[in-house]
């Protein structure tokens, strides 16, 4: 497990699967998200059972670390696309949980996830891409250490208009 301030990276496991499904079931989680529409169990557990082969991605559960709430699976966060040779991944994250939405919980994981990415995975560069209208979701980015790189203009197509696919990425010795 990664400990955080507020929150503790776990492994996923086979019974996180319903909390997916609710999660990705609603229009608001989805929002910022490369899905379209909801997503069947039938289609998270292929893609769970696709996950325990994948050595390209490290993929935790974000569960709260304090008070009453403390083990309450809130979200999940990854890297993906590790490269060895680059020494860089990207990173993912969703806060599943709306209840647990602008209270710092992503923040934190995604800080905690940062110091192992540098420190224990000795990876040099961890980027993201975001939608141009995720404007909560930029503010968290750049409050822990990214820094914009690109635009894909009109990238991303969703309720009948296009957007621009913002990339950002923090370097470890930024980071540090």
């Amino acid at each position: 497990m990664l400990y955080g301030e507020k929150t503790r990276l776990r492994r996923i496991e086979r019974a996180d699967i319903p909390a997916f499904v609710r999660w990705f079931g609603d229009p608001d989680v989805r929002e910022f998200l490369m899905l379209n529409s909801p997503i069947s169990h039938a289609q998270e557990e292929k893609w769970f059972e696709h996950q325990l082969d994948n050595s390209n991605t490290e993929l935790f559960a974000i569960e709260i670390n304090e008070g009453e709430n403390a083990g309450t699976h809130i979200g999940n966060i990854s890297l993906d696309n590790l490269n060895g040779q680059t020494r860089s991944a990207e990173l993912g994250i969703v806060i599943g949980e709306k209840a647990y939405w602008s209270q710092g919980y992503g923040s934190d994981a995604i800080r905690t996830l940062l110091r192992f990415a540098f420190e224990d995975l000795n990876l040099h560069r961890v980027a993201l891409r975001v939608h141009q209208d995720n404007a909560r979701g930029i503010h968290v980015y750049e409050k822990c250490g990214f820094v914009h790189e690109g635009r894909l203009r009109e990238a991303v197509f969703k309720h009948g208009r296009y957007y621009d696919e913002l990339r950002m990425a923090v370097l470890s010795h930024e980071f540090a």
